[in-house]
């Protein structure tokens, strides 16, 4: 048995072009025995249509914090406490920026405070917001935070260049989800 078999997996989609790619990361943990349920923010519904995600995932989509939760909890918290893990892929600047400085504004960043475990994060966007000062803090904070931080990976991105954005391949994120759900196992 695989350390995903079985997990519950939330899976936080933010609002940039790789959100297309959660589909098939979605798609792959369910094939591998997850249960997953997907929380997209308002601008990743603008790249990616919650129903795909709820056909991949066949579980209900979660796009709004003050949809009503299934048990008397708040539906941040009720998700928070069902998840084995958080994982946010893509997650664009303004995602980190949230949870670096604590903000809890939609669903996502809600959850993302009240989850029992520091998420892990895959990063996403254009090159020259990856250098930003300010993305580099707020990364650098969140790993001594204890969230995992799985790349951005170099290669084509949006614009057409070459650069440092990419969201990180499927198989690694996987791989860093084994990972992780295998250290929460062994404690």
């Amino acid at each position: 048995m695989t350390p995903i078999e079985g997990a519950r997996i939330v899976l936080g989609v933010t609002g940039g072009i790789a959100a297309y790619k959660a589909a098939e990361l979605t798609s792959r943990l369910v094939q591998a025995g997850a249960d997953v349920t997907v929380v997209m923010t308002e601008s990743a519904q603008r790249f990616v249509a919650p129903l795909t995600f709820e056909t991949l995932s066949r579980r209900p989509v979660v796009t709004d914090l003050w949809e009503r939760a299934i048990t008397r909890e708040p539906a941040h918290i009720g998700l928070a406490e069902w998840a084995d893990l958080l994982v946010i892929a893509p997650a664009t600047a303004n995602c980190l920026g949230k949870l670096a400085n604590g903000l809890a504004d939609d669903m996502l960043s809600c959850l993302a405070l009240a989850v029992k475990t520091p998420p892990l994060l895959a990063p996403a966007m254009n090159d020259r917001m990856v250098k930003h000062p300010a993305v580099k803090a707020n990364l650098s904070l969140l790993k001594k935070r204890g969230c995992v931080i799985i790349g951005p990976a170099r290669g084509r991105l949006a614009s057409g260049k070459t650069g440092t954005g990419r969201l990180t391949d499927i198989d690694a994120i996987i791989a860093a989800i084994e990972s992780a759900l295998k250290l929460q196992q062994s404690t």
